[in-house]
């Protein structure tokens, strides 16, 4: 190596060493001027960090109050608190990190309903992109992600704890996330369909009325269902399907076609 790459080597680590220590340091100094409080007086600080929005300094004195007393009585309700500063940090991962441990250290908790809607909220997908729904961009036809780990979470909520607070904003953010997965399904089955992969929309169609019922998309996976029997030479299923089709759609048309742009995000708060 020639002294000149060394010396460009050391202008480029020297600067990330020092960022390191410095914030080493801050951290250092930051755990020293918490150290002096009381489980109460910790408690009391997040509290009021919370109430300012300040989810930076909520995290640091919450994980002081849980380093220091692990087993104090505010020390649960901490780490309640330190899930939602870091959902609101948009620190996904230390988030569904800390709702994962909550539930599992504290099963009978009288608030693990909360914790389980605060980890249905770290993964949902609400508003389409403003700019992006200008354009008239069908975000459908976004793999879906995290919307099924939100979607379990949330019917969490709303199945075992149907008294909790927080079910019936779970139930409607539930019944979103339902319409945005059915609609990939059908997006993929119509994707299938249009190169001819005949069993394999059939089996997307069905796996979205199967596994979100009551979904807008349901019509439209019937048809395709219909499309796919046909083509396959499926006559018994074909002829069942379409009487299932007529039973619930009544004044539609199995002719209509594929309904393509649908904006799932207009299901909002239905159901």
């Amino acid at each position: 190596m020639s002294a000149r790459s060394a010396t460009m080597r050391l202008l480029v680590v020297l600067p990330l060493l020092a960022s390191l220590m410095l914030a080493g340091c801050a951290s250092d100094r930051q755990q020293q001027r918490l150290a002096r409080f009381s489980a109460q007086a910790l408690y009391e600080r997040g509290q009021k960090a919370l109430r300012a929005h300040d989810y930076a300094e909520a995290v640091a004195v919450y994980e002081a109050m849980n380093a220091r007393y692990p087993f104090a009585p505010q020390s649960r309700q901490g780490r309640l608190n330190i899930i939602f500063a870091y959902y609101k940090l948009g620190e996904k991962e230390s988030a569904k990190d800390a709702a994962d441990t909550f539930i599992r250290e504290n099963p009978a908790d009288s608030h693990i309903d909360y914790a389980w809607y605060l980890k249905g909220l770290i993964d949902f997908e609400r508003t389409p992109y403003a700019f992006e729904r200008w354009l008239g961009v069908n975000l459908a036809e976004r793999p879906p992600d995290t919307a099924l780990e939100s979607f379990k979470s949330l019917r969490t909520v709303v199945q075992r704890y149907p008294k909790s607070i927080y079910a019936h904003d779970a139930r409607q953010r539930m019944i979103y996330m339902r319409n945005r997965l059915a609609d990939f399904e059908l997006i993929v089955a119509h994707h299938y369909e249009e190169r001819g992969g005949w069993v394999a929309a059939a089996q997307r169609a069905h796996q979205a009325i199967e596994q979100y019922d009551g979904a807008p998309a349901t019509e439209e996976a019937l048809r395709v269902l219909v499309r796919c029997y046909r083509k396959l030479d499926y006559k018994e299923l074909a002829d069942n399907t379409e009487k299932v089709f007529h039973e619930n759609f009544p004044d539609k048309s199995l002719d209509s076609g594929p309904q393509r742009g649908g904006h799932w995000w207009k299901f909002w708060g239905k159901g």
